[in-house]
């Protein structure tokens, strides 16, 4: 039974309550005469500290708090993909048809379509022993995606009815179990799941396969497993919410959850509109009908932009536990840690560094550890990828945020401010950056790829290291006075980092390039580099090797050659070998 309690005082998005109180530690309430969603996060002998997931402009002492004796939740079943919500899952397409175009304060509005008939295929009949996470029905969610409806993960016992194929809303009862102890127990197709709790799994599997996203530079020099964390650092417009989005359409996932945590209006509207407009080039459906938007924006109170991250992910766990791989992309997480530190700073807890919370290190390995590749309890595997953003302000990697990011994340694709500003994109240095999941996934690629994969991504890198090498001396002296064989590196060392790492994102060939053809590009590369030191050995200059225009052909052929025939690229290995031999 729900208990009654009154404000006592009021510090931005805090509410405190004076006296004791019969609530718990991170229990949902409800506050004002709004009935604003919160959360109590402090309870002591004298207050209770409860913080509001909306404004609290115009809110008052004296109000009435009141108690739900549940912990915050997540509505979950058909009806999440293709969905706008907000920090706390409130829809936010279903509240502007509702209430216009403007966020109305304390509005209740479903997360899921409660009066929607899905189509379901029951699973479970009377007799069976079930336990929780067994799959009790099918539907389609959308013409993509078959939404697995899952007995609750404390729910086990025997089926005691199971009702028969057809239309049901999610609040419908369509099974009852008899639970060990006793009870009978209604299952529907929705549940609720508290977003700070993660889900449960059967085992966490090794890492075998990585996230193929398209992106050269990550697929082939840095690549993130699939199941496994990668962190973007960068400074102002150095491109992390345009590689997202990248990694969004493109990687192989099959749900994506794409949380935009306190980013601009702006960024968050381009998202939206660019979202709702593009084919899925994996099914050529609509994107959406494989995504989920979680939109919190700079303007919205900073509470919510904490609970995104947390709602995001539960999202992504549910999706995981029928056996789909999900990836989310968190844009951005310093944002997110910067609601922490204002929180913390109203609660008057005692700083650390830059004046973040000293819990912050902990909130990001419980937010990356949910991270993984898993054995589900309905006996299909699933994955779930996470991919933060990280906003350093200065571009400063040594802040605490992006410090503490790389502790808990074994892949780092470190932004360059001077390779945005030199329009080369995506702006990923090279040296800066690297995955720690190459070994691990070696196996795929020599299996899937082609047995000289690593191999010759080896070599691309240590051509780049030699390349960067060879800069600090041309600073000092030029070009000029190096010995041709140093030249020869330099002008491979531009057709890797033009011709293969620089991506154009609004080119129809190049903003997706096929694993394949990652391989095929890089063999020729090679190649010219190898047949270019056969020249030189024949006392043949480098000017005249330039002088072939094999080189800027080599950089072209992203363009010139289709995604879908990499036989090309052997017309390109044999016109290499016959010019060279020829000079």
């Amino acid at each position: 039974m729900s208990q009654t309690n009154y404000i006592y005082g009021i510090n931005g998005p805090v509410v405190t309550i004076k006296g004791k109180t019969e609530l718990k530690m991170m229990e949902m309430v409800y506050v004002g005469e709004n009935s604003l969603a919160g959360e109590v996060i402090k309870i002591d002998d004298e207050y209770t500290t409860i913080q509001v997931y909306e404004d609290t402009v115009g809110l008052h002492p004296g109000e009435k708090v009141i108690s739900t004796g549940a912990p915050m939740s997540v509505t979950l079943g058909p009806g999440l993909l293709g969905n706008i919500y907000d920090g706390i899952q409130k829809p936010l397409t279903a509240i502007a048809d509702e209430a216009g175009v403007f966020l109305t304060k304390g509005i209740s509005t479903p997360s899921i379509d409660f009066e929607k008939k899905w189509r379901t295929t029951m699973l479970l009949k009377a007799g069976d022993t079930v336990q929780g996470g067994e799959i009790l029905a099918e539907c389609d969610e959308t013409p993509i995606i078959k939404h697995r409806a899952l007995v609750p993960t404390d729910c086990r016992g025997e089926v005691i009815f199971a009702a028969d194929d057809g239309e049901y809303t999610v609040n419908d009862c369509i099974a009852k179990v008899k639970c060990t102890d006793g009870s009978v127990r209604e299952l529907t197709l929705a549940q609720k799941w508290p977003i700070r709790t993660p889900r449960p799994a059967k085992e966490r599997l090794p890492i075998t396969k990585p996230l193929v996203t398209g992106q050269r530079i990550i697929d082939t020099m840095f690549p993130v497993a699939m199941g496994g964390a990668a962190a973007i650092p960068g400074g102002f417009g150095t491109g992390k919410t345009v590689t997202q989005h990248q990694l969004a359409k493109f990687s192989d996932a099959d749900i994506i959850v794409y949380v935009g945590c306190g980013e601009r209006g702006n960024e968050m509207t381009q998202a939206l509109t660019e979202f709702s407009e593009l084919t899925d080039p994996s099914t050529g459906r609509p994107l959406l009908e494989r995504t989920i938007l979680i939109a919190n924006t700079s303007n919205m109170p900073v509470a919510a932009r904490e609970a995104s991250i947390y709602t995001g992910i539960t999202l992504a766990e549910y999706y995981r536990d029928m056996g789909y791989n999900t990836a989310l992309m968190a844009d951005s997480t310093s944002r997110w840690a910067e609601a922490l530190r204002e929180i913390s700073g109203r609660l008057e807890e005692m700083p650390a560094d830059e004046g973040y919370p000293a819990y912050l290190p902990s909130r990001l390995s419980e937010f990356y550890e949910r991270a993984g590749y898993f054995e589900t309890f309905c006996g299909k595997k699933g994955s779930i990828t996470l991919i933060g953003a990280v906003s350093p302000q200065g571009a400063d990697f040594s802040e605490p945020v992006t410090q503490n990011t790389k502790r808990f994340t074994r892949c780092f694709w470190a932004l360059d401010k001077s390779l945005a500003y030199a329009r080369h994109y995506p702006a990923i240095n090279w040296n800066d950056s690297y995955s720690e999941y190459i070994s691990e996934l070696t196996p795929w690629y020599e299996e899937n790829v082609s047995p000289y994969f690593i191999k010759y991504r080896n070599e691309i890198a240590s051509i780049l290291a030699e390349e960067s090498k060879l800069m600090e001396i041309v600073k000092l002296i030029g070009s000029e006075i190096l010995p041709d064989d140093q030249k020869l590196t330099l002008e491979i060392a531009r057709v890797i980092r033009i011709g293969f790492l620089q991506q154009n994102a609004l080119h129809e060939t190049d903003t997706y390039t096929p694993i394949i053809k990652h391989f095929r590009m890089m063999e020729t590369i090679l190649h010219l580099n190898e047949k270019s030191k056969e020249a030189l050995a024949r006392q043949i200059p480098v000017s005249a090797i330039l002088a072939t225009g094999l080189f800027d052909k080599v950089i072209k052929m992203k363009y010139d050659v289709p995604n879908d025939k990499p036989e090309v690229f052997d017309e390109y290995i044999t016109e290499i070998t016959n010019v060279m031999e020829n000079l």
